[in-house]
Formats: structure tokens, C-alpha cells, sequence
């Protein structure tokens, strides 16, 4: 008996994704999904530059999407009537930073995302966003995650879980951050 050759075919070859969804997969947001499902997201999003020092959005402006930064840096900062203190108790001059902006809350870099509460309710924003430098960013509209949210409810809810863990975990820094600062 002779033995013959055996062509296999793979008919679940690992499907070919673009650089852009391979950098979305990146992201903790969608680190979950499937490439077919990324797809599904990535039609839903926006592009967007801005320049260094423009805003993105104000403190208590209402909430509409989620920001994710693909390239640059972003500030976060909370209005304020005084002078900003830094750790030491010093007043400290900024001059950069406009009349009555504090103290920066966060500043964040690529592969991170701001705003996120806009994708859970429309309550107004609790800090200003601004570009620290030239940045791109990648934005989620909160009407297209509720679209998203009747039509794909598995993609949806995965996005929703880990945004959940980003939360908790903010939530347990804040706590940590606020005990440390009553002892």
C-alpha cells in the first residue's frame, strides 16, 4: 500500500486585520474583541486631530463621547478660584495654562481613553480636556454605543465590562488616594 499525500485545507484561517484594528485591539476598551467585531466598532468611530492647547471639551459641558488618544498627549484639568499649589504647598505659576484653569488632574498619552462616563449617562463633563501636544484621537459617540448596544449586545457588553473594570480600578486609586491624604 502506498501511501497518498493528504491536502489539508484550513477553512478557519486566522482572518487579516489592518494595522488600525490591530492598534485598536491594543486598546484595554477592545481588547475583548473579536477582529470581526472590531470591524463592527471601528465603523462606528472618529477621527480627529487637534493642536497643542486646544480643547477638546469643557468642564460642564455635557458628555457625548468617549475619547481614545492614538497619538500625542492630553490634559486634564479642573476649574479653579486659586492659585494652583503643587505637592510641596507652593503656589506655582503656569504660563501655559489660562486664567482661572487649575492644576493638571491627569495627563495621558496614547493608547489611553478620557470621558468615558459620556458612553454611561449625559451629566455634564467634571473636567476640561485639552491637547498638551499635537494629538489624534479616536472618538466613540455615545448615540452610536447605544446603537450598539440594540444591535450587538455581545459587543456592547463586552466593551461595557471592561470599561466597568476601568472604573473600579479608578474608583480604588481615588479611595487609596484619599485615605493616604488623611493619614
Amino acid at each position: 500500500h502506498a501511501w497518498e499525500p493528504i491536502i489539508v485545507v484550513t477553512l478557519f484561517q486566522p482572518k487579516k486585520t489592518s494595522p488600525r484594528l490591530d492598534r485598536l485591539h491594543e486598546l484595554s476598551l477592545f481588547v475583548n474583541l473579536m477582529p470581526a467585531e472590531l470591524e463592527i466598532v471601528d465603523s462606528l468611530l472618529h477621527e480627529r486631530n487637534y493642536l497643542e492647547g486646544e480643547v477638546i471639551f469643557d468642564e460642564g459641558d455635557e458628555g457625548q463621547a468617549i475619547y481614545i488618544i492614538a497619538s500625542g498627549e492630553v490634559l486634564i484639568a479642573r476649574q479653579d478660584q486659586g492659585p494652583h499649589v503643587d505637592g510641596h504647598d507652593h503656589a506655582v505659576s503656569h504660563p501655559r495654562r489660562r486664567q482661572g484653569d487649575t492644576g493638571r488632574v491627569a495627563q495621558l498619552g496614547p493608547g489611553t481613553f478620557f470621558g468615558e462616563l459620556a458612553l454611561l449617562d449625559n451629566s455634564p463633563r467634571s473636567a476640561q480636556a485639552r491637547a498638551a501636544s499635537p494629538c489624534e484621537l479616536i472618538i466613540f459617540f455615545r448615540d452610536d454605543f447605544v446603537s450598539l448596544l440594540e444591535t450587538h449586545a455581545r459587543i456592547s457588553s463586552k466593551i461595557s465590562r471592561q470599561l466597568a473594570r476601568h472604573l473600579g480600578t479608578r474608583m480604588r486609586a481615588m479611595a487609596l488616594s484619599m485615605s493616604a491624604h488623611q493619614h
